[in-house]
């Protein structure tokens, strides 16, 4: 039966894109009316084909483009249907929180003595930060040359999630804008921007420390959870055994109800994805689509820049032949790009890493640790993501405030490479830390399926890489392991 849908959809896929190539052109005289049905029949076939699938990756998929139909023919229903991608926000605030704290104690305290970790604990924390930050610079500087949120018109009926800005400049683009369009300025439009004076960077450095941790997991603040969490877990990975042990079971066992959490909430992914581009396709037209279409291109191809300069460089140094580490990776990098899942890798990519040469106390130790500590596709992303989300909403930031938020993101993208998509929660917990607006974010979502699928095969190869890294720095690596031909089971 899939195959009957899979043969219908592509059927009815090139019967829209003929019609709506006639349209566009004007070679022959064709009905819009058509042209929209066509497409509806095309939702039609893949909606079916998505019910034989029963992939929730399919349906995200299948929602976004019933969103772009349902934002084209139905505009006013469309706009009501916001509702529903707020709900999914919310539910996705709930877990941050809880989530960074349980995940980040367990990968501090969770390794027992920290003086037996020694020598390679320094060693690969090194190595993970002078990796992370060279993914967050490039993807700072891909999202500045690409410009991919420019030019999208902010639309007057959310002028309001605008943040709070000292600058009269943010001021006048807003009314110019307005003026474009030939909406008059509201009165007190003026009093809603107030010219309210600027943090300094004594007061960021303040507000990374935590005053009330439950106000900030309460108010999302995520800064503050990362520093309690980590010195958290530092203080439990000191205290006696059996003192540690219930505290870090009940981490543990949060951190897994979290997973879970967020997996079910991942069930109403469809509803407020396919919500959000409806609603984004009816308030911005096609410029957002356009935008998201250079977003998605900008990340791949600047992951495939970090991929050759920065891990061929490293592959280059530490001397591990490209052919070998490929056939080693291939595997696990594609269960990676199909799950969108890195943990569902972690089998395969440890099993890979002895078969050249790593010793299993190494694969054991930098692998799992790299899953929070060394996430380098995800602190591309959030870097690039985080730009076009100002870029969208028209903010101009100085490059220290982009390195501001890019330092952000690395720092609190540690711990959550075992939930899909989990991106998706630090990008909105950093955009109400630097007070920049939703509604990029879930225009974003909509194409966040095909990100994932690409910065978590970046993230399990970059961490095969650092277990080979640590072994050749320990001079522990076996050389003949490494040369020898590669079998595949």
């Amino acid at each position: 039966m899939k195959k009957i849908f899979t043969l219908i959809s592509i059927l009815t896929l090139s019967i829209a894109a003929v019609f709506s190539l006639l349209y566009l052109n004007k070679w022959i005289d064709v009905n819009l009316a058509l042209v929209k049905g066509s497409w509806w029949l095309f939702a039609v076939a893949v909606s079916g084909y998505a019910i034989y699938r029963k992939s929730l990756t399919t349906w995200i998929l299948v929602a976004m483009m019933i969103g772009v139909l349902v934002g084209f023919t139905f505009r006013e229903f469309a706009l009501d249907l916001q509702v529903l991608s707020k709900i999914f926000l919310k539910l996705i605030k709930t877990v941050i929180g809880p989530i960074l704290f349980a995940t980040l104690v367990v990968g501090i305290a969770g390794h027992a003595n920290l003086k037996q970790l020694g020598r390679m604990g320094w060693k690969s924390l090194l190595y993970f930060e002078i990796v992370t930050t060279l993914a967050l610079v490039i993807g700072l500087l891909a999202i500045n040359i690409s410009q991919a949120g420019k030019h999208i018109d902010i639309p007057h009926s959310i002028i309001h999630e605008l943040p709070r800005s000292s600058e009269r400049q943010m001021q006048e683009k807003v009314i110019a804008i307005l003026d474009s369009a030939d909406v008059s300025v509201p009165p007190g439009l003026i009093n809603r921007l107030p010219d309210a004076p600027g943090k300094s960077w004594k007061d960021h450095i303040l507000d990374i420390f935590p005053e009330n941790i439950a106000k900030a997991v309460a108010e999302g603040q995520v800064l503050p959870i990362v520093i309690f969490s980590i010195l958290f877990g530092i203080a439990l990975a000191m205290i006696p055994e059996e003192r540690k042990k219930p505290m870090l079971a009940f981490a543990e066992s949060l951190a897994e109800t979290m997973f879970k959490f967020t997996n079910i909430i991942m069930y109403f992914a469809p509803f407020g994805v396919g919500a959000a581009i409806a609603h984004a396709t009816a308030e911005l037209g096609t410029d957002i689509l356009f935008a998201l279409a250079k977003l998605l291109l900008t990340l791949y191809c600047a992951l495939a820049i970090f991929v050759v300069l920065v891990f061929g460089s490293v592959l280059l140094i530490c001397r591990i032949p490209v052919r070998t580490f490929y056939r080693a990776v291939k595997e696990p990098v594609s269960i990676a790009f199909a799950t969108t899942s890195s943990e569902s890798a972690l089998p395969k990519a440890m099993e890979n890493m002895e078969k050249i040469g790593v010793p299993r106390k190494i694969v054991s130790f930098v692998i799992p640790t790299g899953y929070t500590f060394n996430l380098d596709g995800t602190t591309l992303y959030l870097s690039l993501a985080s730009i076009f989300v100002a870029q969208a909403a028209g903010i101009e930031l100085s490059i220290g405030s982009q390195l501001l938020i890019g330092l952000t993101l690395m720092l609190t993208s540690k711990g959550v490479a075992g939930v899909p998509r989990a991106s998706l929660v630090i990008l909105i917990g950093a955009a109400a830390t630097f007070h920049l607006p939703l509604w990029p974010i879930m225009a974003i979502f909509g194409i966040d399926e095909l990100m994932d699928m690409a910065r978590t095969s970046v993230n399990v190869m970059g961490n095969c890489l650092a277990s080979c890294v640590v072994a050749r720095w320990e001079k522990e690596l076996d050389e003949e392991k490494l040369h020898a031909e590669f079998i595949v089971d």
